[in-house]
C-alpha cells in the first residue's frame, strides 16, 4: 500500500505486517490459519498476553523500527504492550483545528474518502458495500446517500486514540457483534471485512456539518473498542471519544449530503488510488454555507 503524506511525498507502507497479512488472506494454508485466529477466544489469549508483563519486551524493538518519539508522550515506562499502545500524546502534539468551518480528522490513520451512491454503495478497495450492509439499519443509511464516507485506516504504528470530529449532540452507542478480521486491504481481497468486523457506533448532531456518523471497527487481535461514552449528550470537538486495543483498526465518518467539501488532496489521492495521512485535530474539510 501507498499513501501520500498532507506534504505531498509518497510512502510505500508494504512492511512485513502487509507481507504476513498477504500470506495470510492470499493462500489457501492462510486462510485456514485465520478461521483459527478470527476466534473470539484466540483473540482474547492474544489480548491477555499483551497485557501482561511478558509483553514487555516487544516495546523497544518496535519503537527503533517505527521511529517512535515516544518523549511526545505522557510516559516512557510501560507495564505491557498494551499499555504502550494505548499510550496518551502530550497535547501539545496533536493541537485541534478550532475554527468553526472546518472539519477535522478524529485520529492519526491513512485516510480514502468515497461517495455514498444513490443506489447506497461505497467500494473499498474494488470490494462493493453497501451503507445498509455496514449499518443493518436501511432507514438510517438512507439518511447518508448522496453524501460521503471518509474511511480511517489505523495500522499498528498509528496513535490509536480518536476524538469527536465536531461539536454536537451525541446519540447512545449501538454495537454490532462480528468477527474480528484484520482490516488490512490483504483481507479485503478475500473477506467483506467491514461488514464482518465487531463495530460501533453514534450519531452526532452539529450544527456546522449536519449530522453525521461514526463508527469504530475491530480489527484482528483488537478484543474492545473503548469507547468512553455510551450514553447520548454533548460533546465538543477534539474531546477524546476513545481508544483502540493492538492491532490496525479502522473509524468511518458518514456525511450527509451538501455538509462538507473536502479537501482537494485527499480526494485527488484516493481518485488515484493512494490513501492520504492525517493525524487528529488536523483540517481534512470545509464545512458548506
Amino acid at each position: 500500500m501507498k499513501y501520500r503524506l498532507r506534504s505531498g511525498e509518497i510512502v510505500s507502507g508494504n512492511d512485513g505486517q502487509d507481507k504476513l497479512l498477504r500470506i495470510l488472506y492470499g493462500t489457501k494454508a492462510g486462510r485456514l490459519l485465520v478461521k483459527g485466529l478470527i476466534h473470539p477466544a484466540v483473540s482474547k489469549a492474544g489480548g491477555l498476553f499483551l497485557n501482561s508483563s511478558l509483553s514487555r519486551v516487544l516495546i523497544t524493538p518496535f519503537v527503533r523500527k517505527n521511529r517512535i518519539d515516544l518523549t511526545q508522550y505522557r510516559k516512557q515506562c510501560f507495564s505491557s504492550y498494551n499499555d504502550f499502545f494505548k499510550r496518551e500524546i502530550k497535547a501539545q502534539h496533536r493541537p485541534i483545528q478550532d475554527h468553526p468551518d472546518c472539519l477535522i480528522s478524529p485520529c492519526d490513520a491513512k485516510l480514502s474518502a468515497y461517495p455514498i451512491t444513490e443506489n447506497g454503495r461505497l467500494f473499498i478497495k474494488q470490494i462493493p458495500y453497501t451503507v445498509t450492509s455496514l449499518l443493518r439499519n436501511k432507514k438510517l443509511a438512507d439518511r447518508f446517500l448522496g453524501g460521503t464516507a471518509l474511511i480511517f485506516r489505523l495500522t499498528v504504528d498509528d496513535y490509536h486514540h480518536y476524538c469527536y470530529p465536531e461539536t454536537g449532540e451525541k446519540s447512545r452507542n449501538h454495537n454490532i457483534t462480528g468477527v474480528l478480521h484484520t482490516v488490512n486491504p490483504a483481507a479485503n481481497d478475500v473477506y467483506p471485512i467491514y461488514k464482518e468486523n465487531a463495530r460501533e457506533y453514534c450519531l452526532i448532531h452539529t450544527k456546522r456539518f449536519k449530522t453525521m456518523l461514526m463508527m469504530e471497527v475491530g480489527a484482528l487481535m483488537v478484543g474492545k473498542i473503548c469507547n468512553r461514552h455510551q450514553g447520548s449528550g454533548s460533546v465538543r470537538r477534539g474531546q477524546e471519544k476513545g481508544h483502540f486495543e493492538f492491532g490496525g483498526s479502522t473509524i468511518v465518518l458518514l456525511m450527509q449530503k451538501n455538509a462538507v467539501i473536502l479537501d482537494p488532496d485527499i480526494l485527488e489521492n484516493t481518485i488515484n488510488g493512494m490513501e492520504t495521512k492525517v493525524k487528529m485535530g488536523e483540517k481534512i474539510g470545509t464545512a458548506i454555507d
